[in-house]
């Protein structure tokens, strides 16, 4: 199958599971969607949570609000939902290091890798259970997958090792251009990892919290698969989140739409009708994504000021530019 093709039967796969959830609205049940819904919320508050820890501990002496950061992290999670490749992530960045006093971009961007050191734990736990329930595809069927993102890479795999390849390269050579500046710039990466070196501060204050955060998010899906009359349990659950887990790697659509709706349309194949789980595959994301992206936009007017993503990433541009012209100030003066 030509890249092309793969993309066009991704895309009409979607529009017709797009077409299923409209037809399939007046079935929902309002209450478990909106009970999912919360959970999840409270799911990213309690991530938003472990993040401010963890930069209390890279930043001891500072003052600030937990407010502010999770504001931040809402705000990222809803752009996430609509925009590829967690764009989100940059509007996280920016908001996190202008609500923490004397912060720094590479300090701040190394915290936000810590969260991911329990999403690995996770990751392989549920993943084994996925791989071994049978109705989880294993990784060389990927490409029969109708998603562009995972038939691309599935079926080609050099180009895939080329990749990840070039894209080392490319940071080892950025690392080589800045060497005047490496020794101060992996001082501020350490900073951000300073949690990391505590373990027992880390596990009560970051890995403990994230842990409750996924119990909320097991939560979520749980009432979500039954809003959509899927059903909920913890095998449906746990594979759910494998396909969320899978999705995260492939991230080129917004919030792995693509990715999400065929791999759980082909996990749940004989579970409910096809109508039923192409309906849950894309109402689930779209419901998702207009939650948190209303709470995000409401975190980034109330909290911050903004009145779009547009602007914050307009003052992100000028925030990056005035601290360059200020080193730039700083090293013409030496």
């Amino acid at each position: 199958m030509t890249p092309l093709a793969g993309l066009g039967d991704s895309i009409e796969s979607f529009a017709d599971a797009v077409g299923d959830f409209a037809s399939s609205v007046a079935s929902i049940q309002w209450l478990a969607l909106l009970l999912g819904l919360a959970a999840f919320i409270v799911y990213l508050s309690l991530r938003a949570r472990a993040f401010f820890n963890v930069l209390r501990a890279a930043f001891p002496t500072e003052r600030f609000e937990y407010r502010r950061i999770w504001g931040a992290y809402i705000a990222a999670y809803g752009f996430n939902g609509v925009v590829p490749a967690r764009g989100g992530d940059v509007i996280k960045l920016f908001l996190t290091k202008t609500s923490v006093p004397n912060s720094s971009y590479p300090a701040v961007g190394s915290a936000m890798f810590v969260e991911n050191v329990f999403d690995a734990t996770m990751a392989v736990f549920i993943l084994t259970f996925a791989f071994t329930q049978g109705a989880f595809p294993k990784p060389p069927d990927f490409s029969e997958i109708p998603a562009f993102d995972l038939q691309f890479f599935a079926s080609h795999p050099r180009f895939a090792l080329f990749l990840l390849t070039a894209l080392g390269l490319a940071t080892l050579a950025g690392f080589a251009l800045l060497s005047t500046r490496v020794k101060a710039f992996w001082a501020r990466v350490r900073q951000g990892l300073t949690i990391l070196w505590d373990r027992r501060r880390y596990f009560r204050e970051v890995w403990l919290v994230q842990l409750a955060g996924w119990a909320f998010r097991f939560t979520a899906f749980w009432f979500l698969l039954e809003a959509f009359n899927v059903g909920g349990s913890v095998k449906n659950v746990l594979l759910v989140l494998g396909v969320n887990a899978v999705a995260a790697v492939v991230p080129f659509t917004p919030g792995g739409a693509g990715v999400q709706q065929a791999l759980l349309v082909k996990v749940f194949a004989g579970t409910a009708t096809g109508a039923t789980i192409a309906a849950y595959s894309v109402g689930q994301q779209i419901a998702i994504a207009a939650a948190c992206l209303g709470v995000g936009f409401a975190a980034l007017f109330f909290i911050f000021r903004f009145r779009s993503f547009k602007e914050v990433i307009a003052a992100g541009r000028q925030d990056r530019e005035a601290g360059r012209a200020d080193r730039e100030g700083v090293r013409g003066i030496a």
